[in-house]
């Protein structure tokens, strides 16, 4: 069956095909072509280009529930993907109303147009309210956009190739993006009217092994004086070792952190036997989890956005946070020498672990704030005082 209308009405020129068979029709924007993943929702009312370069989101098409997107325009600073491996991340983007023009002062070019500069098919004029509705209730789905300008789809074609297309299940994807060589990193946060910064790196050398890592991540490190290289996320313990770190972060990335494990999980139970202070976010995370014993497990629908509530288990403080995950820890299979530390107050999902006989913490949520509230930027400093006091203690 190919979709088309009557010659004297605007013929749609994207289409959204599911995997359960559902079909949506709209207007193309972004790159033409056909993007294929695992259909999810973010709820974030800013930071859309912030969130379509995090490469947490390889290998998924992402339904921002805010309807204008676009007005801010893009530019090259809020970009947050840091290797070149992982420039073409998110698959494509769903969107409810046109694009935007943009309106800001920090626009250096329209959204659709980077959006064609990077690749990203998009489809606009979509019910996202319903589509988000949909998967909150039955899960992520695999799904199509194609953008095709002659308005011409053979939707059953299209139908087919989401259900073939492979599951996030047992995706190994996050070595596939990470950067092939170790660099430094020296680049601080971002002032009003002046751009980034520069660190001073006179502080404690921290070595990032990356497997998706964000920019802003390695900004707020460097910004406290560390001294950071990123490493690949196959770098094996002693080529980490041999860069004599004082301490060791551990990157968000995509896919299913039990495939990752099995490609890296050795690496890193070797590193944390090291004893050296350890910090993971997102994935970095689950794969802490996984090395110590713990098991993680595919939710149905993920957590994206920028208004997540978690609590500190130990303070009872409540932070809103950005997240950006669709499997999470176990918290009931975590071992006698590990404690659960955050949690979420949407579903009551792990948020946050620490090791009790050695200096490791890590939380699932995004407290580098790309796009997102600042609440957590202090888990930072935290992980610079474990590095200290690491450090005195020896």
């Amino acid at each position: 069956m190919t979709v088309t209308t009557p010659w004297d009405e605007p013929r749609p020129t994207a289409c959204l095909a599911l995997a359960d068979g559902l079909v949506l029709m709209g207007e193309g924007a972004g790159a033409v072509g056909t993007a294929v993943g695992e259909v999810c929702f973010n709820t974030a009312m800013t930071g859309y280009q912030e969130i379509l370069t995090d490469p947490s989101y390889a290998g998924q098409i992402i339904t921002f529930t805010f309807p204008h997107i676009g007005n801010v325009g893009a530019n090259t600073e809020d970009n947050e993907t840091v290797a070149e491996e992982a420039i073409v991340a998110a698959r494509g983007c769903i969107l409810r109303a046109p694009i935007s023009k943009p309106q800001n002062w920090r626009a250096e070019e329209s959204f659709d147009a980077w959006l064609v500069e990077r690749g990203i098919v998009a489809i606009t004029g979509v019910d996202t309210r319903a589509l988000t509705a949909r998967i909150r209730d039955s899960g992520m789905i695999n799904g199509v956009v194609q953008h095709a300008p002659d308005g011409v789809f053979d939707v059953p074609a299209l139908i087919d190739l989401a259900r073939n297309a492979p599951d996030m299940a047992g995706a190994e994807l996050a070595t596939g993006i990470s950067g092939k060589a170790a660099r430094p990193w020296s680049r601080s946060t971002w002032d009003w009217g002046a751009g980034y910064r520069e660190g001073t790196g006179s502080g404690p050398r921290i070595v990032a092994l990356d497997y998706g890592i964000k920019g802003n991540i390695l900004n707020l490190l460097s910004e406290r004086g560390a001294n950071v290289t990123v490493v690949p996320a196959t770098a094996t313990a002693d080529e980490v070792m041999a860069l004599k770190p004082a301490g060791l972060f551990l990157s968000n990335g995509p896919g299913d952190p039990g495939a990752t494990s099995a490609v890296v999980g050795d690496t890193l139970s070797e590193l944390i036997d090291r004893g050296l202070p350890i910090f993971g976010i997102c994935l970095g995370h689950q794969l802490i989890g996984n090395a110590i014993g713990a098991k993680t497990k595919k939710m149905r629908q993920g957590h994206h956005g920028a208004n997540h509530p978690v609590q500190d288990l130990e303070t009872r403080k409540v932070s809103i946070v950005s997240m950006n995950h669709g499997f999470t820890v176990d918290a009931a299979t975590l071992p006698a020498n590990a404690k659960e530390t955050h949690r979420s107050l949407f579903d009551g999902s792990n948020c946050g672990l620490a090791l009790t006989d050695r200096p490791v913490f890590s939380v699932q949520y995004h407290p580098e704030a790309s796009p997102g509230p600042q609440d957590s930027h202090g888990l930072f400093d935290k992980f610079m005082a474990l590095i200290e006091a690491e450090a005195a203690r020896v």
